[in-house]
Parts: structure tokens; sequence; C-alpha cells
């Protein structure tokens, strides 16, 4: 089967090669899957370049995919043959198990059905960014831990960068769950933001941007989905309600991060740090079951119509599909690995 693999670190076009591996056979507890789109999210590329750290392997790229399962491993319960699935986190601890391939082996509990009405390209859409909005929308103090409609009515969720994939799916996820929607964009993504649904759309440069949300929420924000933890640190402070929640799952841009006692202190502000690798498989598996809800509700479409323009490539491009999430292409970056 063709595979992409690197056994080093470094840029895309310098590590990233086409090889031919072996379909492998599964395990007990594991599932094989036919890959028909491969997602690609930032984390690819930073684990690609060391800046996770750790000493380079034989891998595979990729987190998210989706497909049809083709083989199962004994001790599995609830998945066949030909059953339509998305994948996520296929290559934690696993690094030949990525999905820039033709066929990957995963654990079964890494694997989650995909509605027939669903398309393939949404199923390797959702993995990584819609698990992390659903974390970010269930940890304030008071909150759900689970989304469904009206879990989040008479709240009002700011979600930072709502034309990213996170915060796209952040955008519907909240919506979904009648929350009033606040999002933060540059000025030439604002329509990207208003698709996805968000009831306001704010630029987040505007000097009276803090002025701006508060006219919208003259009560305070009560949960932040923050990409841009340093940058934004000021306005969400200047905007959240007292005893709100800063739920923060990246630090885009790099700036300083620094934690002000007293306004937190005022505030008495709950911040939650997010990171799918280590939340634990239980509630990884919830929010996928509350994400494939959505789903069936047609709450989390993608495309651009939908505000999250697909940007396609071939498996033989992968290379080009690296780069272009590492220089932050608008949208979500998808490889066609084979039409199922």
């Amino acid at each position: 089967m063709k595979a992409i693999v690197f056994d080093q670190l470094g840029s895309a076009d310098s590590v990233l090669r086409v090889t031919d591996r072996d379909v492998p056979e599964p395990g007990a507890g594991e599932v094989r899957i036919r890959i028909a789109v491969s997602g690609v999210n930032p984390t690819d590329w930073k684990a690609r370049t060391g800046l996770y750290g750790g000493e380079p392997v034989e891998s595979v790229p990729n987190q998210d995919g989706s497909g049809v399962v083709d083989a199962v491993g004994p001790e599995v319960d609830g998945i066949s043959v030909g059953d339509r699935v998305w994948v996520t986190l296929a290559a934690y601890q696993r690094p030949l198990s990525g999905t820039a391939q033709e066929y990957t082996i995963v654990p079964a509990q890494r694997v989650f059905p995909l509605a027939d009405d669903a398309s393939f390209e949404l199923g390797a859409s959702i993995g990584i960014p819609a698990i992390t909005a659903h974390r970010a929308l269930t940890v304030a103090e008071g909150g759900p831990t689970r989304l469904s409609p009206g879990a989040l009515e008479n709240k009002v969720v700011l979600v930072a960068g709502g034309a990213g994939a996170v915060g796209h799916a952040a955008v519907q996820l909240a919506r979904w769950a009648g929350a009033t929607v606040i999002a933060t964009t540059s000025p030439t993504k604002t329509a990207y933001a208003e698709a996805a649904g968000a009831h306001h759309v704010v630029n987040y440069r505007d000097e009276d941007a803090a002025e701006q949300i508060r006219g919208f929420a003259p009560d305070g924000v009560d949960l932040v989905v923050e990409v841009a933890a340093g940058a934004n640190n000021a306005l969400d402070l200047a905007v959240l309600r007292p005893r709100g929640t800063i739920a923060i799952y990246a630090n885009d841009g790099d700036q300083p991060f620094a934690i002000d006692v007293r306004s937190n202190m005022g505030l008495n502000t709950r911040y939650q740090f997010v990171l799918l690798y280590t939340v634990g498989w239980e509630i990884l598996t919830a929010a996928a079951d509350d994400i494939n809800a959505a789903i069936a509700a047609g709450a989390l479409p993608v495309g651009e119509e939908a505000g999250l323009p697909l940007v396609r490539f071939s498996l033989d491009q992968t290379v080009d599909a690296h780069q272009a999430v590492e220089a932050g292409t608008t949208g979500k970056v998808l490889i066609q690995v084979a039409e199922l």
C-alpha cells in the first residue's frame, strides 16, 4: 500500500516521502481502516518538526481521518467490516498508525461511526478540531460536561479566532447548544465566522473591541474559547464576567502569556488548558458521541458555505498539504487518499 512516512524531524519537503508498506493486520482490540480522507492539523506539522521534542522514529503523519472498516481484530465489539467511520489521535503513541496512508490499524476506542449521509470530508474534518472545541465548551464552573440543544442556554460564549478549524467547530457547537456566540476574527475573515453561525463578529484589532463585545454581553462573557492566550489576555479579562472561564487550547503568535494576579482574583477567573492527548478516553468518547449527535442534527457542516473552506490535496501532495497548514491557510486542509 502507498504511505507517507518520515524518520527524521524537519521541514515537510525535506523529511516526508512516499513509500510502499505492507498492509498490516489488526490485533486484539484493533481495527483496520481503509482511509478515504486524511485531515491535517497544526499538531501534525508540529510533531513532524520536533516542536514536541522526542527522538525521531519512523512515522506516518496525521491524526485524523475517515474511511471504511476493512478488517476487525479479536475482542472488538460494535464495529463491523464495511462500517463508515471517523478516527482521531490515530498516531498517538502509535507512530505508524497515522492516516496519511491507504490503510491504518488503530485501537477500536479511537474509531467512531460516520453517518451514511455525512461525507468522508466531514469525517476527516471533525476529530481534533471538534473534540478540542467540545472540551473547551464543557469546562466552565457550573457549566455542562456534555453538549446538546439547550445545554448552554442563557450563556455567552466568546470564540477567539472564529474562522479557524477549532473556532469554526466551537461556534457551531456553542450555537447548537443554545449559547449566544460572539466570535473575533480579522476583517477579512468575518464572513467565515458569520457563516458558521456566530451571532456577532468583532474585529479583534479594533481599539474598541472590548466595548463592542460588552455591547453584545453587558454582564460579561461566561466562557472564552481562546486560540491566542498571550495576544488576547487583556481583551479576555476586559470582557469576562466574574467567575467566568477562559479555555486555552493554543497560543497562536507565541506572545508571552502572564497571569495578572490582582485582575484574576477580582474576577475569580478560571483558566482551563486544553490538550486532547492527555485528557482521557472517557472524555474523548463522550465528546465524539455529542459531535455525532450534532452531525445528525445538521449542526456541523463544513465547506465554503458553512464558513470552513475545504482545501484538497492528493496523497502524493502531502508535502504541500503540510506546508499549507504550517502557513496558516484559511480552511480545513484535507488529503484525498481514496475514492470510497
